[in-house]
Formats: C-alpha cells, structure tokens, sequence
C-alpha cells in the first residue's frame, strides 16, 4: 500500500516525497489509519521501524491551516524533542502550519517568543513545558493532541509525575497516542486514565534484537578492554560506529584515548551543554567524526542514519537497554553489527541479557589480538571462530549476510 492509499493530505503527500520516502512501514500502515480517524492508539514497536512518521503524518494531515497550539507531543530528552520537531517541520513543509520545539539546556528567549509568536505543533520535554505553563507562556486548552512518546524512557528518567500533571492540564475531549518501545505495567496505569478505548499496535517482538543487526560477544580480562576496542575498530571497515559505555566519566576518558589513537570522536551525555550535544550529533551525521561515544541517552530514539557499527564498551545495566543500544544500527531496513565487549565480571548480565532476548549471543575471539591471562570460554570449534571467513558460523541470518562486515585489510576510516 502507498502512502497516497493512506489518505494524507496533497501537502504531506508532497512532503513525505520530499524527505525521501518511498513504501510505508509496518507500524505506518496500521497506525495511520487508525490516527487519521481520530482514534487513541498504544503502539510498541522495535526502534527503527518509523515511529514517528506514523503519528507525525496524520496528525499533520488533520490540522490542514495553520491556527492554535492544538499538538502537544512530549518527549524524555532534548535530542529526542529537536529530532520529532525537525521531523515535523519537514513532513509539513508545503504546509503554513507551524512547530517549535521545547527543551532545556538552553535559553528561554527564543522559545518564547515562538510560542508567543503561535504555533500549532509543540515538541517538549516535561521539565521546559511545565515552566512555561506555570509562567503563562503556554496553555494546554486548545491540544486537540496528545502524543506521549518513548514512554518507557519517561519512566526510567523519573518523568511520570510530571507528565500526569501535563495530562491533566489538557482537555478531557482529546485523542491521544502512547508511544513505546516496551509497555510495563507502570505505562498501562498511564494508559488507563490517559487514553480512551484505545487500539494497540505492536510490531515485532518487543523484546527481541531487529533481525538486520547481526551482534556477538568478545570476552577480553578486564585490563585489556580498550586495547580490544581499538583493535575492534582497526580491523573493521566501517561507515560510523557508535561506543556505549555506562557512565559519563567513562564515556569521557574513552573520547581521550581514541582521540590520542587518531580516531575522530564526538562525545554525547548528560553533561555536555545544549550546544555540545548539538554539535557531536550534527557532526557524526555529517561524518565530521567516525565514532560517537555516548551513555544510554543515544541509545533511544535518536536517528542518525547510517551506522554501521555498535560497540558496547560497557554492558548495559538494564537487557532491555541491550536491544535499543544495538537498534541504533540496521535501521530503516539497513543492515548492521553489534559488538559487546565482555569481562569475567558481566557474566550474570549477558545471562540476563539472554534470558530477555530468548537467544543465545554468540561469543567470538578477535583473530591476532593478543589476550591475556583471561581466555574466553569457546563455544565454537577452533575452525569456526571469528575470522574474515568464520564471522559467516553465526548461523542463517550470517550466512545471508556474508558474516560481519570488514574483518580482513581494510582498515576503519581516519
């Protein structure tokens, strides 16, 4: 089905042209008819699949001529709110209509004056909104509107108080759309008394990895951790890779050495200024830097297009945090590898990791690298570990792919 089937306005019909769209995806087709005709919607779905677009097109459809603040769409980061409102802003490009995005971390004066100015779409996050409804910038009596996205990320940041008190400043008589990768208990309370009657959608498996990344461990002893970084990333041809690591003074002291290793890096976490932020991740788009490393406020809902690779420096805390780290990869129905590197210390976390997943992660030796006195496990014969060829044992969706990308010469771009 086309997007023209899907019974979109002429204006977004040409928009979506414009920003490169071709056939809808699976969460596209079954949410936009449901939103186009005005009803709430619950939908979970693996990152990657075009969220936003699916409610971004309908609602953009409905508001036809600019006109109030009548879209509130709350986001958990300011990343995430600057990426929805530009995605907003270019879907409704043939349009008069109006958005702005809300957020900390930088001035007032400017986002004041857009509200002032008026708008009809408002992209938050709870903590900016709340000041400038306590203020009188804005009110919620006309959002027609309701979009809660990355819910399950609120939860995590502690949001959910505030976002009860942005709900209940909206009128009753509304339509509202929860987003969310996964959907706990917690969320569903959230539900009960946000949304009336509601669909739900759910595309795939919410707990499984996308079936494009292909992902595998690389047990190392603990002293030799970035040594097998380093030799993860000269060994491998890639496009961009992005680090994972758990805290921001380790995401920090990864940037230095990398850096001194001659590897052009961008930094993204919680202490970076607005500014900072803005820049690594318009930088690592442009491919200015070949390697972002960030914490686990890049692993949800930011689109950078084209990564090929994820490392994960650090074991995520959380296994559902496992799936979104490595969902920043094979996007889009791209294809990407994931590496997670290992000690003897995160054995109970990749256990738990694999009881969340339903799968077995395999594990792989780096072919010449020099380990020490810890020596991984093998869970495959000699003949099978990781080689430019013996990549291709991670079974049919390997064999497929040809095994992960760039093991052999050729070396990471400097």
């Amino acid at each position: 089905m086309s997007f023209k089937a899907l019974n979109l306005s002429d204006p977004i019909l040409r928009g979506i042209q414009a920003a490169g769209y071709s056939d809808p995806t699976p969460i596209q087709l079954r949410a936009i008819p449901i939103v186009m005709g005005g009803g709430d919607v619950i939908g979970s779905a693996q990152t990657g699949t075009g969220k936003t677009a699916a409610f971004a097109l309908p609602i953009l459809s409905r508001l036809g001529a600019h006109g109030r603040a009548r879209v509130l769409v709350l986001e958990p980061t300011r990343e995430l709110a600057a990426q929805v409102e530009t995605s907003f802003r270019d879907f409704a490009r043939f349009t008069d209509l109006r958005t702005v995005a809300v957020f900390g971390g930088v001035g007032y004066g400017n986002q004041r004056n857009e509200l002032r100015r008026g708008v009809d779409v408002v992209v938050a996050t709870p903590g900016r909104l709340m000041d400038y409804l306590k203020d009188g910038t804005l009110n919620l009596k006309d959002i027609e509107v309701l979009v809660l996205d990355e819910v399950d990320h609120m939860l995590d940041m502690g949001f959910l108080p505030v976002v009860r008190d942005i709900i209940g400043r909206c009128p009753r008589e509304r339509q509202t759309l929860l987003f969310s990768a996964t959907v706990p208990p917690e969320i569903l309370a959230i539900a009960s008394f946000a949304l009336r009657n509601p669909t739900r959608i759910e595309i795939g498996v919410s707990r499984s990895v996308n079936e494009s990344v292909k992902h595998a461990l690389y047990p190392v002893g603990f002293a030799q951790k970035f040594d097998l970084l380093l030799a993860l990333l000269e060994r491998t041809d890639f496009d961009s890779v992005l680090v994972f690591s758990r805290t921001k003074h380790g995401a920090d002291k990864i940037a230095r050495r990398l850096k001194a290793a001659n590897h052009s890096v961008a930094v993204l976490h919680a202490n970076r200024s607005q500014n900072q932020r803005i820049e690594a991740l318009a930088g690592f788009k442009s491919g200015k830097y070949e390697v972002m490393v960030a914490t686990d406020i890049a692993a949800r809902g930011i689109d950078v297009a084209g990564v090929s690779h994820v490392i994960n420096y650090d074991v995520p805390e959380k296994p559902e945090d496992y799936v979104h780290r490595i969902g920043r990869t094979g996007r889009a129905q791209a294809v990407g590898d994931a590496f997670t590197i290992v000690t003897p210390e995160n054995e109970k976390d990749i256990r738990d990791i694999e009881r969340f997943i339903g799968a077995k992660i395999p594990q792989l030796k780096l072919e010449g690298f020099a380990y020490g006195a810890y020596e991984p496990r093998p869970e495959r014969p000699p003949e099978q570990r990781e080689s430019r060829g013996s990549a291709r044992a991670h079974g049919d969706h390997a064999s497929k792919r040809g095994g992960f990308r760039g093991f052999g010469n050729r070396r990471g771009r400097r």
